[in-house]
């Protein structure tokens, strides 16, 4: 009598399992369902395929586009697409030289000003391997917010020249005129590169590779696709247009909504080394041990390095991708 209930709820759970996968079987459900769907889906596999087919060279089109992009951006990650993007005319074995006179010149101040040799050679290789790159960065930088500034006023011109029936390229050769720089000497660069026989999408597309920038991706992708597969370039350039007006506006914003914190993180960041510089003007000889005791000195060389991991994880946190 114990056992009655566990057999009860074996069979029903049995027979549950038995109703839910043979029934349909049993009862030609499935078959039905089965014809059902195949006459469904009979009828627009004609449609389908030749849809299908008059799809395939626009997406071959697009996919030639896209791929185009990936090797301008495998190209501005090189040293010399960095040096470009900065606007500086120089040399890889330039770069270098400067790189290493850098770093000499640092060794031998740090050597003259009394440093041992481990400091010295860490002060070489900052002067000589992240000086350049630093100086790179920001005047990449720089210009970038230079070209943005002034480049949806760009896609304006393009656009009003574009309805008043100009070609493109005259619309574009109006920028070389009055625009600022560095968007005057980029679009000039565009002209030049179409005056040679390069395709204007093609040269619309080098401009990726001196400013590193989405929105200079975004106009070379909108003059490629409509050089290879056509349409209303004036409607897809005034779309452009609005997007890069909002996407300034946006920038703007987060700046303005960021600006709260990147405060903060300057007034923690500056604590330490205004107080240490209080402390040592009104008691030196209290501090002085940090420098001239080598258990102070290794105390002091901690405390920078806790110092640079803590700026930059509030850098991390104050600076938003956009």
């Amino acid at each position: 009598m114990q056992n009655m209930p566990l057999f009860l709820l074996v069979a029903t759970a049995v027979g549950g399992v038995a109703w839910v996968f043979l029934y349909p079987i049993l009862s030609g459900e499935q078959k039905a369902e089965k014809r059902k769907q195949s006459v469904v889906r009979s009828a627009p596999t004609v449609a389908a395929r030749t849809s299908r087919s008059a799809l395939k060279p626009r997406r071959e089109q697009i996919e030639a586009t896209l791929k185009q992009v990936e090797n301008r951006r495998a190209k501005s990650a090189s040293l010399a697409g960095r040096i470009a993007q900065a606007g500086l005319n120089w040399s890889k074995q330039r770069f270098f030289i400067t790189s290493g006179l850098l770093g000499g010149v640092a060794l031998i101040l740090a050597l003259l000003l009394g440093a041992g040799w481990l400091p010295a050679l860490g002060f070489a290789f900052a002067a000589g391997f992240g000086l350049p790159r630093w100086l790179l960065r920001f005047f990449k930088k720089r210009r970038e917010a230079k070209f943005l500034q002034t480049f949806p006023d760009a896609v304006d011109v393009i656009v009003r020249g574009v309805k008043a029936g100009l070609p493109l390229l005259e619309s574009v050769r109006i920028i070389t005129h009055d625009a600022p720089e560095p968007l005057k000497s980029e679009f000039r660069g565009i002209v030049e590169t179409q005056a040679v026989g390069i395709p204007l999408g093609e040269a619309c597309g080098k401009l990726y590779e001196h400013i590193h920038v989405p929105e200079a991706n975004f106009f070379a992708i909108v003059i490629g696709i409509q050089q290879k597969a056509g349409g209303n370039l004036s409607e897809a350039l005034g779309n452009l247009s609005r997007v890069l007006r909002d996407r300034k506006k946006m920038k703007a914003k987060i700046q303005a909504m960021s600006m709260e914190a990147k405060a903060s993180a300057a007034i923690i960041g500056a604590l330490p080394p205004a107080v240490m510089t209080l402390v040592y003007i009104t008691s030196p000889q209290y501090i002085e041990l940090l420098w001239t005791h080598p258990t102070g000195r290794l105390m002091l060389a901690a405390c920078g390095v806790w110092m640079l991991m803590g700026v930059l994880v509030m850098r991390k946190m104050i600076n938003f991708d956009f």
